[in-house]
């Protein structure tokens, strides 16, 4: 595929929603684990852990509370997606000095890194609204916010525009070095797997597997700035006055170390099939572009 950076933000954008349509249950479970109350001394955990997080939501909520909150990503999951492959096809064309020429792999990786600069100022906020949508749990109260658009206007009334984007320097810290390791596993194994001679069903198989090992290089990276994140947008407003070092401070003080990975495994479970089914739909995406518009 050529490095034409609009061609990487329409294929992108088919990626993204074949991305949050197979992994978001998983995404539900995850925020969930990250965000239940610790315990006191004599109570059970809320949840076990991920099985028993999916048992209890289905029961009290459905299988429809596995989706809870998709509204968000899906709404901006086309362009978060499209821009990010944009922004890695960019990347790629910025730093190539010959046409011809393949990156090498740090070029890879520094091509990724560019493109989660560019998801940012919109992940953020979608990021926000998701994770408090996420954790809210059926029961006889009727939940604080209603949707999508209730929550973003109740934040609003809240705290402003700052509120809606609280969370934005952990996002870039996860989404930075996240992306570069995505997008270079992705190339690297695609390159590793794919013979010259390769038939179609090779090709789609070679895809499925850089892409849901991409997925899971992605997570093991990108993991700790997540939870700080997902702890810091879903606090009620001033638990956490310096933001991120406080979030930072109290995990590690009450926690340790290893709630920097809490809601791994939904994670992991979620990585594969999801980010396999990302770049299958990218490459589907650019096979019909190829087709309809070969020179594009």
């Amino acid at each position: 595929m050529s490095d034409n950076p609009f061609k990487y933000f329409i294929c992108g954008g088919f990626a993204g929603v074949c991305t949050v349509l197979v992994g978001h249950p998983m995404d539900t479970v995850k925020v969930r684990l990250q965000t239940m109350p610790l315990p006191k001394p004599g109570e059970q955990p809320l949840y076990a852990g991920t099985f028993d997080c999916i048992k209890k939501t289905i029961q009290k909520e459905g299988f429809k509370g596995l989706y809870k909150g998709m509204s968000a990503p899906l709404t901006g999951v086309a362009p978060i997606f499209a821009i990010s492959f944009f922004g890695f096809g960019l990347g790629k064309k910025l730093i190539k000095s010959d046409i011809d020429q393949p990156l090498t792999k740090p070029e890879l990786f520094a091509a990724g890194a560019f493109s989660g600069i560019f998801t940012t100022s919109i992940m953020a906020p979608g990021e926000r609204i998701k994770c408090l949508l996420q954790i809210q749990q059926g029961g006889t109260a009727p939940p604080k916010y209603k949707g999508m658009l209730d929550c973003a206007k109740q934040l609003y009334a809240e705290g402003g525009i700052r509120s809606i984007y609280k969370g934005t320097m952990l996002t870039l810290f996860r989404d930075v070095p996240a992306s570069g390791m995505y997008f270079f596993t992705y190339e690297s194994l695609k390159d590793l797997l794919v013979p010259q001679d390769a038939d179609n069903k090779v090709k789609l198989l070679a895809t499925m597997m850089a892409g849901g090992c991409a997925g899971i290089a992605n997570w093991i990276v990108g993991m700790p700035a997540d939870v700080l994140k997902s702890r810091l947008q879903t606090a009620p407003e001033g638990t956490y006055p310096n933001g991120m070092k406080d979030v930072f401070r109290e995990l590690m003080a009450k926690e340790g170390p290893t709630a920097l990975y809490k809601g791994v495994t939904p994670v992991m479970l979620r990585a594969f099939p999801a980010n396999a089914a990302c770049f299958v739909g990218f490459e589907f995406a650019a096979s019909v572009i190829n087709w309809i518009a070969p020179n594009f």
